[in-house]
């Protein structure tokens, strides 16, 4: 029989919510105010505690700050006359399992009594998978690190080669597959790890800024170059120098670029003496650089010197073997930076995310992981938590043909305008949260016309 406190100074209200919980089969245990009832709890367990907000000495805010400092997954439903909105914040902040207000519908009483049982029930079944002290290192906090699917370990056996050289590497996969982390993989693992890592948004700057972020610029090159500027591949010194959407470079910069790479030194903008390149080059590209070739688009010249080694990243959809060990890496990593206490998978979660197609990939399941874990009521992640976007049923054959309907761009501004409102457009956040600089978020915001 489970056994549940009551605590309000009211005594009839205290008799109406015993007569009827204990028609439900619950042991009923009362006390008349908040210390009362953390004795109670220390002395006598309850399975959940039903708790007033307005009691005299030490309201029910107060009592479930002190039950949550025991560090118990004890259930707590806080009731009140009082229909505050701060209040009610305040309460799910401190891990209320709910907020309900006087008076109280029994079958609503009753009814959220039973799901918060229920799901510590379920939470004491299922056994935690994030351990407490995984040791932290600058590669392995990364998720992309996750996985052991075939394609997974031979690309992490090609980083154990080319990260002990400085030959160039193209990096080719969908968005949000991870190839920024590949490239800091490669860095971090090798011979360059001691030395800088810049990387640069090839996508989010114009023509004539992109020219003076890569080469640096002397001072009088333009308007308002008031002194000289270090570009990337100077300040990349011996280490590397990561050229994220390669593809989207002009065709002058393209010609630059190619020379920079062939003759190992570059010039700034408006300067004439040659300063020597160090650095390795990891290039990154959501596109076919091939087709762009055949379109005239890329410099197939180029191509070739920046795919010495080509690593090319699985979608998701291609690794779903992986979720499992995913889910357990993005709960443990978002579990220290939200404070959150999201430790158990519960049943059937997995499958459900197995079945997903996975258009945004592995960057689209940590956000989902996120929105799951704030929205869960303890510390179990649960089927009823995880919102998918474009999910289609029916067989393989089905969904491949229905996500023909939706374009990736389609996919990117409906999942980019669900993490700003997720952080309340605070821009810094999102941009973290989706691994991309904040011009680029900048950039994606007006290419979509996204609105607050």
């Amino acid at each position: 029989m489970e056994k549940i406190l009551i605590i309000d100074d009211d005594k009839l209200v205290r008799k109406v919510f015993k007569m009827t919980l204990m028609k439900e089969g619950y042991d009923i245990i009362e006390a008349e105010d908040g210390p009362t009832g953390l004795q109670l709890i220390r002395s006598e367990r309850p399975d959940l505690t039903l708790t007033d907000y307005q009691m005299p000495g030490m309201n029910g805010i107060e009592v479930l700050a002190e039950i949550r400092k025991s560090k118990t997954n004890m259930p707590v439903i806080i009731l009140t006359a009082f229909g505050d909105v701060v209040l009610t914040i305040k309460a799910i902040q401190l891990g209320a399992f709910d907020f309900l207000e006087k008076p109280v519908n029994p079958e609503l009483l009753k009814t959220t009594i039973k799901s918060a049982l229920d799901s510590v029930n379920r939470s004491n079944k299922l056994m935690g998978v994030v351990k407490k002290d995984i040791p932290v290192d600058n590669a392995l906090e990364h998720s992309i690190l996750v996985g052991k699917t075939a394609k997974m370990k031979e690309i992490f056996k090609s980083i154990g080669l080319i990260s002990m050289n400085k030959v160039n590497v193209l990096i080719q996969g969908e968005t949000g597959t991870g190839k920024e982390l590949i490239a800091r993989l490669i860095h971090y693992s090798g011979i360059t790890r001691s030395e800088p890592l810049v990387v640069v948004n090839c996508s989010a700057l114009t023509e004539t800024l992109l020219e003076s972020e890569l080469f640096g610029h002397v001072k009088g090159a333009f308007t308002d170059s008031i002194r000289d500027k270090k570009g990337k591949f100077e300040l990349a010194g011996e280490g590397t120098i990561f050229l994220d959407e390669i593809s989207e470079i002009s065709h002058n910069t393209q010609v630059k670029l190619l020379r920079v790479i062939q003759e190992l030194e570059f010039e700034k903008v408006g300067g004439e003496s040659p300063i020597p390149m160090k650095a390795r080059i990891i290039a990154a590209t959501n596109k076919s650089l091939e087709k762009l070739i055949e379109e005239g688009k890329f410099r197939e010249d180029l191509y070739y010197r920046l795919k010495v080694f080509t690593i090319d990243m699985p979608p998701l959809r291609e690794r779903k073997d992986d979720i499992n060990d995913l889910v357990i890496h993005f709960l443990y990593k978002l579990n220290k930076r939200f404070n959150r206490n999201v430790t158990k998978i519960g049943d059937g979660v997995i499958e459900m995310l197995q079945q997903h197609n996975w258009s945004g990939n592995v960057r689209e399941l940590e956000n989902t992981i996120l929105q799951a874990m704030i929205v869960a009521k303890n510390d179990v992640l649960e089927k009823e938590n995880i919102s998918l976007i474009n999910r289609f049923e029916g067989d393989q054959e089905k969904q491949e043909n229905k996500e023909l309907i939706v374009s990736l761009a389609e996919v990117e501004k409906a999942h980019i305008k669900r993490v700003l409102d997720l952080v309340n457009w605070n821009k810094l956040e999102a941009s973290q949260i989706l691994d991309i600089s904040r011009p680029t978020l900048n950039a994606k915001i007006e290419k979509y016309n996204l609105i607050q």
